[in-house]
């Protein structure tokens, strides 16, 4: 390495997960032309890389927040586009990174154009996903079991349910940083194609779970949900009191692939999902949004969560070139239903260029992967510049939406059994 160059990240190397950083160059040649690098490792063991171009001013420095890429992973100015670029030399590999306890380590480095075993300059990013005085709790009820995320203080704090698809501590422990209880549950517990139904008792019990801890001051709980998890929050949101704000995510309108119970009995039959109507493409990975049973056609009409029935607000936020479902026209669906009805407790978000695996800001682009909920490798869609900026607005109006529509008062907070 060379003693001249320095690589910095400001304003400190170690920061949270979905904190902004600002990469700057400095002792360079004047006009030198450089390769810049990130490299990590997910849980899984696999590394995702990144690389760009980049060409130093007259006083040998280079700063992403001004300066553009000229080659490699992205072109352009994009100030995180190192992270948000990384990808595995394999194809459909997805960043697992999903334990709140260990820091997402980035290495960021500076390279002689062209020449990888030059190092110039590196430096180490930990980005954290729980900030500091955060608790995490792995809790198991009766019959739910999840991750319990509580901000230090002692409130009163608002609660959000975060309902994933599998289990997933990412979003919620992000999201207790922030001031928010968050319980995190996943869908599914077991290998998909051993559940035969899915109880809506189960998450309720979350829900009444959540209300129930001390710190816990808003009157009623937010959900956060995403893909499979987007009908439950639907559901919840129909059928279970205190659910106040609800975020559906790139999810469907109806009940998918199994049918829903409540309280003993079937309350809605699931649309079902046809291999045969499954697209695939030559990278080996299959657009499935053809998949599914149309939501919007008179036999299965059945199937559609009657959201009619909340009381809380909604968040709709659709990916515009999402693969995995039809969110747009489920979205649609779902605002032409209220409206219908006379409601007008909704918000829409649409993001053209986005694909359906919307994560917290500077997540490595996942276009495919393998789905664990049908066994297959999976297009997501998305293109990755457009999906990047998206992750960052949403995750703003995610924020702004439970702190706007979950009330929190000092005086509701009381000893609670």
């Amino acid at each position: 390495m060379s003693s001249q160059v320095r690589l910095r990240l400001l304003p400190s190397a170690r920061c949270l997960f979905d904190q902004p950083v600002q990469v700057k160059v400095e002792g360079l040649r004047s006009r030198q032309v450089v390769t810049m690098r990130a490299r990590s490792m997910d849980e899984k063991g696999v590394v995702f890389s990144s690389s760009a171009t980049y060409r130093a001013d007259g006083s040998g420095k280079i700063d992403l927040l001004r300066d553009p890429s000229l080659s490699g992973s992205y072109v352009g100015v994009e100030p995180m586009g190192l992270l948000w670029s990384m990808k595995a030399d394999a194809l459909h590999k997805y960043f697992f990174k999903d334990n709140a306890l260990q820091p997402h380590v980035v290495k960021f480095s500076v390279h002689e154009e062209g020449r990888e075993d030059r190092m110039l300059a590196e430096v180490t990013n930990e980005r954290l996903l729980i900030g500091n005085g955060v608790s995490r709790v792995p809790v198991k009820g009766r019959n739910f079991q999840g991750v319990l995320f509580t901000p230090p203080g002692q409130g009163p704090f608002p609660a959000v349910l975060d309902v994933s698809t599998f289990a997933s501590e990412k979003r919620a422990s992000l999201l207790a940083n922030k001031g928010f209880v968050v319980l995190a549950v996943p869908v599914y517990t077991d290998k998909p194609h051993n559940v035969k139904q899915t109880n809506l008792d189960h998450f309720k019990e979350a829900v009444d779970f959540l209300q129930q801890q001390p710190k816990v001051g808003s009157k009623g709980v937010g959900i956060v949900s995403q893909s499979k998890g987007g009908e439950i929050a639907l559901s919840l949101a129909a059928f279970v009191p205190g659910v106040e704000a609800t975020v559906w995510i790139n999810g469907c309108s109806a009940v998918s692939l199994v049918p829903l119970y409540y309280e003993n009995q079937q309350i809605i039959p699931p649309l079902l999902f046809d291999t045969n109507k499954m697209i695939h493409t030559e990278s080996g990975a299959s657009i499935i949004k053809y998949g599914l049973g149309n939501p919007l056609a008179e036999k299965n009409k059945g199937s559609l969560v009657p959201i009619e029935q909340a009381k809380g607000r909604f968040l709709f936020v659709a990916a515009e070139d999402d693969h995995c479902w039809d969110t747009k026209a489920c979205m649609d669906q779902m605002v032409e239903r209220l409206k219908h009805h006379g409601k007008e407790n909704f918000e829409t978000v649409r993001y053209p260029g986005a694909g359906h695996l919307m994560e917290p800001p500077y997540s490595p682009y996942c276009p495919s992967s393998f789905s664990g909920v049908i066994s297959y490798v999976v297009l997501w869609g998305g293109e990755a510049r457009a999906h990047a900026a998206a992750e960052v607005h949403l995750w703003s109006k995610i924020q702004e939406f439970f702190k706007t529509h979950l009330s929190c008062d000092a005086a509701q907070t009381k000893p609670k059994l």
